[in-house]
């Protein structure tokens, strides 16, 4: 990645409420882990995954390319016709690792608030994710960015980015080098040429 809005990705994470599911979306640009847009819905109907990517897309221009797993939002007619009519490459990635940084948003999201907060209802969860979400692209320094936060990352376009392709033999697997090197961020799609 050499900068801003080259590949976003999106995932959908569960959250447990005190007497349903709530689901969570968003949308993330891969150079600054800046989260461009979200979305929390009760059932998992498309339609609140391409309202997310509408407003990443009105908000933040577009990427080249737009990396999702095989979920059913994902690979829906209206959720793929969007990225076509706005020419934007479609990747789904098959393994683990095509979606890391939206994985470890989850693992971020869900340890420094939603554990540690326990929301009951949808309305609590809405007020603290627009909190959270806030502190994460604004506040909260990433060591992966040079301690730089992903909103700063995304608007000044320096200090992103993953340099990890260097960092992995030819002679082992992407997740034998990362369990080896104790690295926790990795993309296999970085490693392979996403176009």
């Amino acid at each position: 990645m050499t900068r801003p809005n080259q590949v976003w990705s999106t995932d959908i994470t569960y959250v447990r409420l005190a007497r349903e599911f709530a689901y969570l979306v968003a949308v993330i640009d891969w150079y600054s882990r800046k989260v461009l847009s979200w979305r929390i819905s009760n059932s998992l109907d498309a339609r609140f995954c391409v309202d997310c990517l509408e407003e990443a897309l009105q908000y933040h221009g577009k990427p080249e390319t737009f990396n999702t797993d095989q979920g059913v939002q994902f690979t829906s007619i209206v959720f793929t016709d969007v990225l076509k009519r706005e020419e934007i490459k479609i990747s789904m990635g098959g393994r683990a690792l095509d979606n890391i940084f939206v994985e470890r948003l989850w693992r971020s999201v869900k340890y420094e608030d939603i554990y540690l907060k326990g929301y009951a209802r949808m309305g609590e969860l809405l007020i603290g994710l627009s909190e959270y979400f806030t502190f994460y692209n604004d506040e909260r320094s990433h060591q992966s960015l040079s301690n730089q936060t992903p909103g700063w990352v995304y608007e000044s376009s320096q200090g992103g980015g993953a340099m990890i392709v260097d960092k992995f033999s030819d002679k082992k697997s992407v997740p034998e080098a990362m369990a080896e090197s104790g690295q926790r961020r990795a993309a296999a799609c970085e490693v392979e040429n996403t176009t």
